[in-house]
């Protein structure tokens, strides 16, 4: 071979090493292109998902934002946004304030045990019931109080009856969940045990009040007059502006007995 053919060889393989380096050097640099641009998409969604959680954190509660909405007014209620609800004879002379959390166990124990003496006497007109809901429970984790307060609110819409009976069921042994168990916030349980209620059995317009949450905003009205009313559990009863009690106690009587001793104390007072 040639001193000039191997001189061309060797610049040939030159030239072919450096074409061969150039092209190396642009696929890194695309390669490292790519990822600086990948890099930063990662990093603004990452950002954008930070600043949406953020923005979700921020944002009120279903039940916070109820507090400011209209509050659409059951019918037989009366007063300020309809938190007015009395049952009974509009005849009896005396009346009866009962404030009651729908999850609170006491309460159901109350009124399975004197739930029907109150509601004899109702009828008989010995006094007058004024309801004040209470959703302090659900401050301990859920929301059931007050979706059950909302579903109160939408069986008054339907009748004063169907509210009395619609209450018993839920405060019912075989309906009222334990205090940790929240079942009262599923629309769907609250329908169900409106189906043994014969004022709400299969009553259309009561079970989408329910999953609408018609009386959501009515629920949370109701819940700040309790709030407001300086009682500080449930269940509690007043007369005349007195706190009714069992003797030597400072809760709500817990037998007929006493129940009946401390009534017919207040109705003569």
């Amino acid at each position: 071979m040639s001193a000039r053919n191997n001189q061309a060889n060797k610049a040939a393989a030159r030239d072919r090493l450096r074409a061969e380096r150039e092209r190396q050097a642009k696929k890194d640099k695309t390669r490292r292109q790519v990822f600086v641009a990948g890099s930063i998409v990662v990093v603004l969604a990452i950002a954008a998902g930070v600043g949406y959680g953020v923005m979700q954190l921020n944002k009120p509660s279903h039940w916070e934002a109820a507090k400011s909405d209209k509050v659409v007014v059951p019918k037989n209620a009366t007063g300020e946004n309809g938190t007015t609800v009395v049952i009974g004879k509009a005849s009896a002379k005396k009346t009866l304030e009962m404030y009651e959390d729908p999850r609170c166990p006491i309460c159901a124990t109350f009124d399975q045990t004197v739930g029907a003496t109150v509601q004899k006497d109702v009828d008989a007109g010995k006094y007058k019931i004024q309801y004040i809901g209470a959703t302090f429970l659900d401050n301990n984790g859920g929301e059931g109080s007050k979706n059950g307060l909302s579903a109160l609110g939408a069986a008054l819409d339907v009748s004063p009856t169907a509210f009395e009976h619609y209450k018993t069921a839920m405060y019912s042994a075989k309906w009222h969940p334990e205090e940790t168990d929240d079942k009262f916030k599923d629309d769907a349980y609250l329908i169900k045990i409106a189906q043994t209620v014969p004022e709400l059995k299969d009553n259309k317009a009561f079970q989408k009040a329910v999953n609408d949450g018609t009386y959501d905003a009515w629920a949370m009205k109701m819940s700040a007059k309790f709030d407001k009313s300086g009682v500080t559990g449930t269940p509690s009863l007043k007369m005349d502006g007195k706190k009714l009690t069992s003797e030597g106690s400072d809760n709500a009587p817990r037998t007929v007995a006493d129940f009946n001793t401390v009534l017919d104390k207040a109705l003569k007072a």
